[in-house]
Parts: C-alpha cells; sequence; structure tokens
C-alpha cells in the first residue's frame, strides 16, 4: 500500500474509533512519526492529509527541514530531547513533546527568551513507572505545571505518555491511557499561568485506536503509515 492509502487507513481507524467512544474524530489530531523516512516520504504524508510531522531525531529533522520536508504541516520534536540540542529545536518545531524534567523546562525557556518567542510543549509522564523511561511521575505533575507557570517564554500545552510495548490489540495498555486520562482531568481543573491543558499525546501504530477510545486528542503514528522503519547499516 502506498503512505496515501495508509494514512487514508489510519484516518479511517481514528473515525471508527472516536465513533465508538461519541467522540468527534475532527478533534483528533494525527501525527506522523517520520523517523528515518526521507523528505519526499514526508511530503507525501502531508500531501495525504496528516495534521502534523513528527521527528525523533534533531540530526535528521535538520537535515530534512533544509529539504523542505515539512511544508504545509506543523513540525513536532517527539522524541527525548537533550539539553544540548534545545537551541536546534525551540522556534523551529511548533510543539515539544515528551519535556521530562524541571532542567529541561528551563533549558527550553532560557532559549525561547533569546529567540524572542513563546515554545510550546507537552509534559512526559512516565505512567506505567518504567526504569528504563523518562518523564515525570504522576504525583510530581502539580509542582511541575507551577514551576512552568513561572517561566515566561513556554506554554504548557498538556500532556503525552508512551506506555509499554504491547500486542496488536492495544488492549494491554488500556490501563495507562485510563490513568492518563484521569491524570490530565485532574490537572485541567488547576489553573497556572503558561499552561493550557489542550492535549493529551497517545498512542502509537499498535495502539492509537485504544487511546482514542480513552481520550487521547493527539496520535503518533509511524510505521502504520510509513511501514517498518529500515535503519541505516552503521545505525
Amino acid at each position: 500500500m502506498t503512505i496515501a492509502e495508509n494514512v487514508a487507513v489510519v484516518k479511517n481507524n481514528i473515525a471508527a474509533a472516536a465513533a465508538r467512544a461519541g467522540r468527534d474524530p475532527g478533534e483528533i489530531l494525527l501525527v506522523a512519526a517520520s523517523k528515518t523516512n526521507g523528505a519526499e516520504r514526508v511530503r507525501e504524508a502531508i500531501a495525504a492529509g496528516v495534521d502534523a510531522c513528527g521527528e525523533n531525531r534533531v540530526q535528521e529533522m535538520l537535515e530534512k527541514a533544509a529539504l523542505g520536508a515539512y511544508e504545509g504541516a506543523p513540525l513536532h520534536f517527539i522524541g527525548h530531547l537533550q539539553k544540548n540540542k534545545v537551541k536546534h529545536v525551540v522556534g523551529l518545531c511548533s510543539l515539544i513533546h515528551g519535556v521530562d524534567s524541571i532542567e529541561l523546562l528551563r533549558q527550553i525557556d532560557r532559549e525561547a527568551a533569546k529567540k524572542g518567542l513563546v515554545q510550546d510543549l507537552l509534559l512526559e509522564i512516565n505512567i506505567a513507572a518504567e526504569a528504563s523511561k523518562s518523564g515525570f511521575a504522576p504525583e510530581e505533575l502539580p509542582a511541575a505545571l507551577a514551576d512552568a507557570g513561572e517561566l515566561k517564554n513556554l506554554r504548557v500545552r498538556g500532556l503525552m505518555a508512551i506506555p509499554p510495548i504491547c500486542g496488536p490489540s492495544g488492549e494491554e495498555n488500556r490501563q495507562y491511557f485510563v490513568r492518563m486520562k484521569q491524570l490530565f482531568v485532574d490537572n485541567c481543573e488547576k489553573k497556572y499561568d503558561n499552561v493550557r491543558m489542550d492535549f493529551m499525546s497517545m498512542g502509537m501504530s499498535g495502539d492509537y485506536e485504544t487511546a482514542i477510545e480513552c481520550g487521547a486528542n493527539m496520535v503518533r503514528v509511524g510505521t502504520a503509515i510509513f511501514g517498518a522503519r529500515v535503519y541505516p547499516e552503521n545505525h
């Protein structure tokens, strides 16, 4: 199947999952996770109607941006962001997913201040308490939001999470998506400066339908759009 055909299938699945949850499919944003895919394939995904492109690696993102790969769609950074790479991402990406520490929040704020802009971002929650993953523990979120509220050159737009790898049904992660939804709702009720809880980004190729049923309004889909990733031999 072509990238356009795959996007159509994913969009149909999004609509079906939204219908099962009594939701409007138009409120759910599809982010094409385009790691290892070249500029031309990214352009195909944009032409097929994805809502945004998401990149995991700063160097790859910069190379594709120089080729005009993302023209016509917002660019998100969805990988683990190292503090020494912040300067390359702030201002280039409309949304940074996966901000996982107070130190990274402050680094983003400083870089955005230098550039005279306000950077939108999502806070990452380690919802399954996995030692291999970064992110705030759920109980740390109120303090993180309060700290973010003091930083004038960033804006928290919501939360994101990456639950454990699951089987093809995605059902194993329902418990984590339900917990994320409750955490999101609980913290929407609190008022902080520079915080607008607009987005809950969770769900990938194997479990995005389950995530939508549980309340996700942003999903990051790579393999289901581009096919299995092919890594360079020197990866």
